[in-house]
């Protein structure tokens, strides 16, 4: 059971190859606890390969360039469409039933292609301003997002009826899954002050505030979450860690 929510986790939210399973209920119980793990991977590549570039002494340009799209690399994108459809969706300033629709048109407009052009801008400068010393933070950060990204899942209200994202909901053991990723953001949380400090506080803090804005944000814009809002927090909560850390790594 564990090991098929584990490939479930992994085959819907990374591009990591995984075996075939069925999607029963009780495999679905338990995937938001293997979805930080994906974070974690992820961080641990990070963390790799810019120490990689960093040994032979590769440029800061190229190397704010590749940490830049190693995240897009190893999600396939997922997160970052919802960021997409929801700016859209948002930028409309239309009825909410409009912008439910607006979330659910693959096409992207002129608004998603504006931010996610700033979205990348922002990324690749701050990159260009990380200390070597504090990427460790940001690799804590990619599990920290989808440690909030997944409470939002279980316990934040659904803006729709159906979806992928009610679907999981109902199938998830919502108290275990709960329980385990508050335990997961406190304990992420207490090593980022470890690694980094006051500045690994301050990341971890802001996290919260945007984890806070989005619940506030979601009911008010459209009467609760959806796949693409919960893509867009875990996007806007990595780069603002990621802007904190380049900004106050500097002060220190």
């Amino acid at each position: 059971m564990f090991i098929r929510s584990f490939i479930i986790a992994f085959s819907m939210y990374s591009k990591f190859p995984m075996p075939r399973c069925k999607w029963e209920d009780k495999s679905m119980q338990y995937v938001f606890c293997f979805f930080p793990f994906i974070g974690a991977v992820l961080g641990g590549i990070s963390l790799i390969i810019y120490t990689f570039l960093s040994k032979y002494d590769i440029g800061v340009g190229l190397t704010a360039a590749i940490m830049t799209v190693i995240p897009i690399v190893i999600t396939g994108g997922i997160h970052m469409d919802g960021f997409l459809d929801t700016v859209d969706a948002i930028s409309s300033y239309k009825s909410r039933e409009e912008k439910l629709e607006i979330l659910k048109d693959p096409h992207a407009g002129a608004f998603a292609i504006v931010f996610v052009v700033l979205y990348f801008v922002l990324t690749y400068g701050a990159w260009t301003e990380v200390k070597s010393s504090n990427v460790p933070i940001i690799a804590q950060g990619y599990i920290l997002s989808r440690c909030f990204s997944g409470i939002s899942v279980i316990c934040f209200p659904n803006a729709k009826k159906v979806g992928t994202i009610v679907d999981f909901k109902k199938k998830s053991s919502t108290k275990a899954v709960s329980i385990l990723l508050v335990f997961m953001i406190l304990i992420i949380s207490a090593f980022m002050g470890i690694v980094g400090g006051v500045l690994g506080i301050i990341s971890a803090l802001s996290t919260l505030l945007v984890f806070i804005y989005y619940y506030f944000m979601s009911k008010k814009e459209f009467g609760g979450i959806t796949g693409d809002l919960a893509g867009w927090f875990l996007q806007i909560a990595e780069l603002i860690i990621l802007l904190v850390i380049a900004i106050f790594g500097r002060v220190n």
